[in-house]
């Protein structure tokens, strides 16, 4: 079906490295090997993959890709966009400021070189200090490392909700991240999310700005848990005893 989406109006394919909303690990060397076959650039959102699966751009030979430091624990306000020279040469500034341009005339403006010429204004020095040791951190321990543990946690999760005998589980890729996207049916998500916060347990509901996706499936959205090295399976059996708590306070 990908294939067949390509045209002469395909200007880019954007795609995600892992669905933020199901957890599912794109093939993406696959798909930006397919896009380039079409003579179409590729950039992909590393924002949910870059810590776990980590990325190697110039094996995957994507165009562009970028992420967002919280991801990686670093603080907000900060993120990453690699692309390779040949288009960032092409593309304009986005915004004016100081360094981002060579020489200022009456007649002409000459911008600065890469990377300069994005980067205009005061520059989040604390920010980009913090993103550099929140990387040395993942580092120090590697994506396998964090992929392993987080696949531990997310394998006892999902048996320990089986007990769960209105559990319907929405995205069970084999290859996927350690997101779990559920129902509690017929309870709404919001609901059980509610109810569940006030037991200490912090989970995402709604559609997870994929509202495409949630019609294509025929729901009005989910509840999304997601773990974390810092996680135990202690939290996660507090997690599944609170769901069967919303669960009769519901009935």
């Amino acid at each position: 079906e990908y294939r067949k989406l390509f045209s002469e109006k395909t200007k880019i394919v954007a795609i995600t490295q892992t669905s933020n909303a199901l957890g599912t690990i794109n093939p993406i060397k696959e798909i930006t090997d397919i896009a380039h076959a079409n003579n179409v650039p590729v950039l992909i959102d590393g924002a949910q993959g870059i810590k776990s699966c980590g990325i190697d751009v110039q094996a995957i030979d994507c165009d562009f890709y970028c992420f967002s430091g919280h991801k990686l624990y670093a603080p907000m306000g900060i993120g990453v966009l690699y692309g390779k020279e040949t288009w960032l040469d092409k593309l304009p500034p986005y915004q004016g400021g100081g360094d981002m341009i060579k020489q200022v005339s009456f007649e002409k403006t000459t911008f600065n070189d890469l990377p300069f010429k994005f980067e205009a204004g005061t520059p989040n020095v604390s920010g980009a200090i913090g993103l550099q040791h929140a990387l040395l951190f993942i580092e120090k321990y590697g994506h396998q490392h964090f992929m392993a543990y987080e696949k531990e946690l997310l394998d006892y999760a999902v048996s320990q909700m089986q007990s769960l005998e209105n559990i319907r589980f929405i995205g069970t890729a084999s290859h996927k991240s350690a997101v779990i996207s559920f129902l509690l049916e017929p309870h709404h998500p919001t609901d059980v999310g509610t109810l569940i916060d006030f037991m200490g347990v912090a989970v995402r509901t709604g559609h997870h700005c994929t509202q495409p996706l949630m019609d294509y499936l025929g729901i009005p959205g989910t509840i999304r848990a997601s773990f974390a090295p810092y996680n135990t399976k202690d939290e996660v059996d507090h997690f599944v005893h609170a769901l069967h708590t919303a669960n009769k306070m519901l009935a």
